[in-house]
């Protein structure tokens, strides 16, 4: 009964962090340009 005392308060600040996380990485922009990358990879940079 004990380890579930320490166990359970661990988990729910695991997952609030998480959830802090995602919320600031939408905040932050990290979702806006999602095709970018894959359309960046078929572009040839090449100068020569």
């Amino acid at each position: 009964m004990s380890g579930l005392a320490v166990l359970i308060p661990i988990a729910l600040l695991l997952g609030l962090s998480g959830l802090c996380a995602f919320f600031w990485s939408i905040r932050s922009g990290q979702f806006e340009d999602l095709d970018g990358a894959a359309v960046r990879i078929l572009i040839d940079e090449d100068d020569e």
